[in-house]
């Protein structure tokens, strides 16, 4: 079964054409058997992939307030494949999907239980289709796997399932990005509301677009080659950090991975992380890249019962 894979992140578009475990990236929508989707947040619903009809295309519409940028660019996208494909199936492949197995101690927030309960506020965690990537790829009981490019993550997956996880809520939470925040004292954005500061766009706008490898360099993209030496210091440390913390979620750690444009080509960086963390004991460290049509693509057969 060829699977036509649709990967449409907040501010891109990536097309692939899997056969077998074979993948090229194609510049339009083409013919295929199946097209697989990814979409970021399946929220509490999604624990697995779906057969997207009108009813699921509502479902992720929903589930935008969570993932505004990632989700409603997804939505875009199916709906023009459904269009322009018709006459076959299309699956929607979750992120969050592969974080379903974190505990409760690592999935949930000291907040008071109806926003928990009523109103969804969960760690729900994010690159999920990347990590369960790497865990396939890596033979490793205690596995840590750093997804380092323009989101960045560090995840704990402990005999094949994720425990933990540093993006939680939103794919703001965890580690600085190339120009996302990472995690902030919540008490300093109460602070720049509460104080007229900034309203509640222009916070959302400088926290996901201003902030991280960028906002530490006096703007740009966040390119980690154009960062300065503060950002790259604040993000070894942050980064260190969240491997110490993900291999304690693991009792320990086997191997350390890393992938994602910066995990994979940025190797000064990589080996400044990797020093850092050397007190976790002998630990293996893996280079693994990126292959996420590969997972969706092979989801996709899996609903569908093609081989």
């Amino acid at each position: 079964m060829d699977v036509l894979v649709v990967n449409a992140g907040s501010m891109s578009l990536k097309l692939h054409l899997v056969h077998g475990n074979d993948s090229r990236p194609v510049d339009e929508l083409v013919a295929a058997d199946a097209v697989g989707h990814r979409v970021v947040h399946g929220g509490r619903r999604f624990d697995r992939p779906v057969v997207i009809d009108e009813e699921i295309e509502r479902a992720i519409e929903a589930l935008s307030e969570l993932a505004p940028l990632h989700n409603r660019r997804a939505l875009e996208e199916i709906r023009r494949a459904r269009e322009a494909l018709p006459g076959v199936p299309h699956v929607a492949v979750f992120d969050t999907a592969f974080h379903r197995t974190m505990p409760a101690a690592a999935s949930t927030y000291a907040i008071p239980a109806r926003w928990r309960e009523e109103w969804g506020v969960h760690r729900y965690g994010f690159h999920g289709i990347s990590v369960q990537w790497v865990a396939s790829q890596v033979e490793a009981e205690r596995l840590v796997v750093c997804h380092l490019g323009g989101g960045c993550s560090v995840t704990a997956v402990l005999g094949g399932r994720s425990v933990d996880t540093t993006m939680g809520f939103s794919p703001l939470e965890g580690v600085p990005m190339a120009t996302r925040s990472g995690s902030v004292d919540p008490g300093a954005l109460l602070y720049l509301l509460r104080e007229e500061r900034l309203s509640v766009d222009e916070l959302e706008g400088a926290l996901e677009h201003d902030s991280g490898l960028a906002g530490l360099s006096g703007g740009g993209s966040g390119d980690v080659r154009d960062a300065s030496p503060l950002a790259l210091d604040i993000f070894v440390h942050r980064v260190a950090g969240a491997v110490a913390e993900m291999a304690a979620a693991c009792g320990g750690i086997d191997v350390l991975a890393f992938s994602g444009g910066v995990g994979e080509n940025a190797a000064d960086v990589r080996e400044r992380i990797v020093e850092r963390v050397r007190f976790l004991g002998g630990f293996r460290v893996e280079v693994v890249p990126a292959r996420e049509e590969l997972v969706i693509a092979a989801e996709t057969r899996r609903l569908l019962g093609a081989s």
